[in-house]
């Protein structure tokens, strides 16, 4: 582990990170402010989304492969998944993602409590900044990646999704494994 970095701090960027690859991995480049939607979720599209994990999980090497569009063949297949499980297709399934994965970056690991990943960044950024033990290149490299992350962290808009995710967590976790 680095210097000034929390576990739960390193998750948050992983998580947040993942959620903005993943939008702008299928909108396209430069697409994630603009296609990321803020949903307040339900029980059913949470659980949904678990669901829908075991089938997805073939699809992440063709994705990739895919780049920036996806062909009608692997779009209807992605979205005959989003219908399976509730969803009236795979942008809204990707949405439902996006949105669950900016509370899981919020949720501490050992207490279960949600903290504002963007409080929690800025607090590790004055800590780092403070830090006299870090050489100054890791330092730079420190400070550098919390900045990145506050600015591409996007605030919670549905605070309402807290509790929701927080009750489906476990199940969220084990189908990401």
């Amino acid at each position: 582990m680095r210097h000034g970095m929390t576990r739960i701090k390193e998750l948050a960027i992983v998580l947040v990170l993942a959620a903005a690859a993943l939008v702008g991995g299928l909108a396209g480049p430069g697409a994630v402010a603009q296609e990321m939607r803020q949903l307040k979720l339900t029980d059913a599209q949470v659980t949904g989304f678990v669901a829908s994990q075991k089938d997805l999980a073939g699809f992440a090497d063709k994705l990739q492969a895919a780049g920036d569009q996806l062909d009608p063949k692997l779009q209807a297949e992605l979205d005959g998944i989003a219908k399976k499980h509730g969803f009236k297709d795979f942008a809204e399934l990707d949405d439902v993602a996006a949105n669950i994965s900016i509370v899981m970056a919020g949720i501490d690991p050992q207490s279960g409590e949600y903290v504002d990943p963007v409080t929690s960044l800025k607090q590790e950024l004055d800590d780092v900044k403070k830090d006299e033990t870090i050489a100054a290149d890791e330092k730079k490299q420190l400070v550098d990646e919390l900045e990145e992350a506050i600015r591409s962290t996007p605030s919670l808009e549905n605070k309402d999704n807290i509790a929701l995710v927080i009750k489906h967590r476990e199940s969220i976790e084990k189908a990401l494994e």
